[in-house]
């Protein structure tokens, strides 16, 4: 007994020294940051407006790492000068986004009448339905952004609703949980700019002026003179913060929804400007002997064709158009047009991955998808949309709760609870005919 008890505790310990692993070694990786929150959000602005001239000069300034490569980054050899186009497909992705969601946006359902009534006279002054239309879409390209609920007797009798977008906002959190709303509002004055911070928070709003980093005192400015602090209930934040997704890099803050597309969009457009700078090389290019090349008739001197047109070459001949070895030809180069085709259609799919489906946007796919497929693709639409309208739900009712409580504290009355439902009509209803179809199969 003894032998098999020692045997069996050399095999325990042989075990026991086989798992013993050494530890990995540790190591760091450094990443630098290239941009922040703020230049973040100016780099999504440039997209959506779609301005080509804007995009070349934001890449082709101090490029970093992968940015010096990108098509908008890239500089052509002096005298091969392409045209580089812009779709304007991230500009055109948040308006059809945008006009979906405002247009099935019902009207406030309260089961407060007077709070309704109090809704409904702030909404129409304040046009909220189109300064809503604006910020959802800085919401979407942007990340985030917040509604500012400003008191101001001499200008309305009802709380005036400000939108900030989110290179304006900071958000203060505390314990996971919303703490402080910092405005940040440019002036100009004497050739200096300055900024004031407005402090929201539970109860109290807190303003700061700074002349670049140097704090100065509110009345710094003719703009700012009559800026003062305020406390009020502490159950109420007159701000509302906005955001559909997170961000992946910003803590707290929201994500856009061009995050992890706009090396798609990059190459997108480079495809498109590869085909139509194809087009425009492979037009009909006359082969001219140098003798019989149109001259200019003030010095005579041979024209040279431009970039545009590019219709002859000058060859080495003679004088006879005749000759079997001088004479005009014509050639033209073939467009390799399904090429062509493939490589935008596939560059516009990654675009438009898990975003929008290509028939939303009005886009012709009918000719590689059959109709099931296409069917299939609409619910990327769906799935985005619902994705807005459930933030928007849980987000709009706090901002109509802050408005109306701002109005009972500016009457000197006690804030109450506002229960409020926003409803959204349905997206993509078959038509009439195809109802009648259904219901034509179904009734046997």
């Amino acid at each position: 007994m003894g032998v098999i008890h020692k045997l069996s505790e050399s095999i325990k310990r042989g075990i026991r020294s086989w798992l013993n692993v050494t530890p990995a070694n540790p190591y760091a990786i450094q990443i630098n940051e290239v941009m922040d929150f703020e230049l973040s959000a100016i780099r999504n602005r440039i997209w959506y407006r779609g301005d080509s001239n804007e995009l070349e000069q934001m890449y082709q300034q101090n490029p970093e790492y992968a940015d010096k490569y990108k098509f908008w980054a890239s500089r052509c050899t002096p005298g091969m000068e392409m045209r580089k186009i812009h779709t304007g497909l991230p500009g055109l992705i948040v308006r059809t986004l945008n006009s979906i969601i405002v247009a099935s946006m019902k009207d406030f359902e309260f089961e407060d009448e007077k709070q309704e009534q109090i809704w409904k006279e702030i909404e129409k002054d304040n046009k909220f339905r189109k300064k809503f239309e604006k910020s959802l879409k800085e919401t979407l390209y942007i990340g985030d952004g917040a509604y500012k609920i400003t008191i101001d007797t001499t200008v309305s009798q009802y709380p005036i609703l400000e939108w900030y977008p989110g290179e304006r906002v900071e958000l203060i959190h505390e314990h996971s949980r919303l703490k402080e709303v910092i405005f940040k509002t440019p002036y100009t004055a004497n050739g200096q700019q300055y900024v004031l911070f407005e402090h929201y928070g539970y109860g109290y709003i807190a303003s700061h002026l700074y002349k670049g980093e140097q704090e100065v005192p509110l009345n710094a400015i003719d703009a700012t003179v009559n800026v003062k602090d305020w406390t009020f209930d502490d159950t109420v934040i007159l701000a509302t913060p906005l955001q559909v997704y997170e961000s992946t890099k910003y803590e707290y803050r929201g994500g856009s929804i061009f995050d992890g597309k706009l090396d798609s969009f990059d190459a997108f457009d480079e495809a498109w400007s590869q085909w139509m700078d194809a087009l425009r090389k492979g037009r009909a290019i006359r082969y001219i002997p140098e003798d019989l090349i149109p001259k200019n008739p003030n010095t005579g001197e041979m024209m040279k064709p431009n970039q545009f047109d590019n219709s002859f070459i000058g060859v080495r001949g003679g004088l006879s158009e005749n000759d079997k070895v001088d004479k005009v030809q014509v050639a033209q180069p073939t467009i390799p047009y399904d090429s062509y085709t493939a490589t935008y259609v596939t560059a516009l799919d990654q675009c438009l991955q898990g975003v929008i489906s290509p028939s939303t946007l009005g886009i012709d796919v009918k000719k590689l998808d059959n109709a099931e497929a296409q069917r299939e693709k609409e619910k990327a639409t769906l799935y985005t949309r619902d994705a807005i309208i459930e933030a928007l739900q849980e987000t709009l009712p706090d901002l109509v709760s802050a408005c109306i409580n701002a109005y009972h504290i500016l009457n000197k009355e006690k804030p109450e609870e506002v229960k409020v439902d926003i409803g959204f009509g349905e997206y993509a209803n078959p038509s009439f005919e195809s109802q009648i179809e259904t219901l034509a199969k179904a009734r046997p």
